[in-house]
């Protein structure tokens, strides 16, 4: 049992380095604006379900709803990890592009510290990424000209939080962040003729900052049959400490923006969900990030605020079964969700379809998602994404005291 926990914590460390100096987990052109794209860190199972999180309350690391970590029982350990390909599809006035990315998603640990009464979580995960390369051709005056743009980078984010079960069917969390990272986006103009020179604009974006989240759930059970949970989230505004710095290399000249005049936005999230019989899961999401309100170059209003709807469902036909499908989790959902960006043309939609593995001899499971969005991120321009996840949840009894 000691070699495996030394292992564990060798792995959790491995993958943490990996999850920290993972980037390019887009190729999307609009994640040249902005602070890139955005994750919203659910864990694997839940994104089967359409992106649920706020009133989840199952025996999944949620980051998202941080009053959920008392779930564990007083001698489990858990430990998650995912990975993600996507693959898209590209489509405006200039073609058709197809590009496919590969992520290491998150990976994140929970455990109990009093009983069922306090637990602990912690981890690392994206909070967003920038990565693409395109040209776009024109002409004026008679002069032929491309321009290429490229950008790089990505902000992560390692967080730790508590969850306190202040009664037998209320809950109370709080996640702290630390969010750092770099984005780098260079534009080139180019000329045809040789007589011109080209023009280059280099935009650097380095930021970091302390975040705090805070979650609320109630829950009980009714009649042995019936799991009700009701969760609530909300974060503050918080100010993104760092530089932003712009060269042009065709006049040497350099701008640098006060680190003061970017924020990240107030966001709150609602969500419930209802079990029958520990079999059916149904539960649904709502979510709002208010980015309008949120500083961008020193402004408000640069930014359009971004929301979500989600709802989904789970089935296991049975817990104890003897025929492995019957003890197989099954899910599906859908989301609905407008961008950040003030030019989006129309909302996203999502489906999604997932299901759950369970481990033979343990709790444990592998736990595989499908989903697929169709995005509207800038006029004329239209993404279709159909992402695979890859979650492997652990879950292991570290604090059992075995009787002589």
């Amino acid at each position: 049992m000691q070699t495996h926990r030394l292992i564990a914590i060798c792995t959790f460390l491995t993958l943490l380095c990996g999850v920290i100096t993972a980037q390019n987990a887009t190729s999307s052109p609009s994640s040249r604006f902005g602070y890139g794209e955005l994750n919203d860190n659910i864990p694997t199972p839940f994104r089967a379900m359409g992106g649920v999180s706020a009133g989840m309350r199952t025996a999944v690391i949620n980051p998202s709803q941080p009053a959920s970590y008392t779930v564990c029982d007083s001698t489990t350990f858990m430990f998650d990890l995912a990975g993600s390909v996507m693959w898209t599809n590209y489509g405006d006035n200039n073609g058709v592009r197809n590009r496919a990315n590969g992520n290491l998603e998150y990976i994140t640990l929970q455990f109990p510290i009093w009983k069922q009464h306090i637990a602990f979580s912690a981890g690392v995960m994206p909070y967003s990424a920038v990565g693409y390369e395109f040209q776009l051709s024109n002409s004026v005056g008679g002069h032929d000209y491309t321009v290429a743009y490229a950008g790089e980078g990505g902000f992560s984010q390692v967080y730790g939080g508590l969850s306190f079960n202040i009664c037998d069917w209320v809950a109370l969390g709080a996640n702290f962040y630390y969010m750092f990272g770099d984005a780098d986006n260079v534009t080139t103009l180019m000329f045809s003729e040789a007589d011109i020179n080209d023009a280059i604009m280099y935009k650097s974006m380095h930021v970091n900052n302390f975040r705090f989240r805070y979650g609320l759930q109630f829950f009980h059970t009714f009649a042995d049959r019936h799991d009700v949970v009701l969760g609530a989230v909300f974060e503050n505004r918080s100010r993104l400490r760092g530089d932003y710095t712009q060269y042009e290399l065709s006049t040497l000249d350099s701008v640098a923006v006060r680190s003061d005049g970017f924020q990240t936005p107030l966001y709150y999230g609602v969500g419930a969900s209802y079990r029958f019989d520990n079999r059916l899961l149904v539960a649904v999401d709502y979510a709002c990030h208010q980015w309008s309100k949120a500083l961008y170059f020193g402004e408000k209003g640069q930014l359009a605020d971004r929301s979500r709807l989600a709802a989904g469902v789970e089935y296991r036909h049975k817990a104890l079964s003897r025929h492995y499908a019957e003890r197989m989790y099954w899910r599906a959902g859908f989301s609905l969700m407008s961008s950040y960006l003030p030019y989006a043309s129309q909302h996203d939609l999502g489906v999604s379809v997932g299901i759950g593995l369970p481990f033979r001899t343990t709790a444990s499971m592998l736990n595989l998602t499908v989903e697929y969005n169709r995005r509207h991120p800038m006029s004329g321009m239209v993404e279709n994404n159909l992402k695979l996840t890859v979650g492997v949840g652990v879950s292991e009894n570290w604090f059992f005291k075995r009787k002589l």
